[in-house]
């Protein structure tokens, strides 16, 4: 009787391998899921160029401003993409089902992501402000800098969670991976929505 369970066990396993192989694994499923968003992503790229071409007058206003871009446009995809892969995964596992504020996994995952940002961010300006100096131009100011750092980090950081755990289960409801379809989805969303909070920001810290 065990070695027949243990048997039923073992088709269960490999009939529900067998399934996850042809439905997300693939390589027609990878291709046909991911190219879209991967087309997707290059435009928004070009959209997020257009909008740093905008920013010509606050390059000006605040010195330093320019070093700092890269680093905030690379912190926030990174750990956007990070965290759609995360809810990805948790999906896979069961352990995510629905948009649940009181789901553990989920909200530690939002929480962790927001925390990393500002700590991040923090760093970055001011490192933003030195390096600045060291290449023999003039800077804005640490406070400045690192101002323009954490609203940017944090507010793009609330927008793209929202929108990272709301793609990884809406895909997945969808039938897609989410795995496939986040990532290069946030990571373009990501530049855009970074670019426009840091030009805000921008904004906000030349005003005061």
């Amino acid at each position: 009787m065990p070695s027949e369970s243990h048997r039923d066990e073992d088709l269960f396993e490999s009939q529900y391998i067998e399934k996850y192989l042809s439905e997300y694994a693939s390589v027609s499923s990878i291709v046909r899921e991911a190219l879209p968003f991967e087309l997707i992503a290059t435009v928004g790229g070009v959209v997020a160029g257009i909008i740093l071409s905008g920013m010509t007058d606050e390059l000006g206003m605040i010195p330093g401003l320019l070093v700092i871009y890269p680093g905030v446009l690379g912190l926030r995809g990174n750990i956007s993409s990070t965290l759609g892969s995360r809810l990805g995964s948790a999906i896979h596992l069961g352990l995510i089902t629905d948009l649940d504020r009181h789901n553990p996994e989920l909200m530690n995952n939002i929480s962790g992501s927001l925390i990393l940002s500002v700590i991040t961010a923090f760093i970055l300006g001011i490192l933003g402000h030195f390096v600045t100096l060291a290449l023999g131009f003039e800077s804005a100011g640490v406070l400045k800098l690192t101002l323009i750092c954490v609203i940017s980090a944090f507010t793009s950081g609330v927008i793209l969670s929202f929108v990272a755990a709301l793609l990884a289960v809406g895909m997945f409801r969808f039938g897609f991976d989410p795995d496939n379809v986040v990532t290069p989805s946030i990571a373009t969303i990501g530049d855009i929505v970074s670019m426009l909070m840091l030009f805000l920001s921008a904004k906000l810290v030349v005003m005061f």
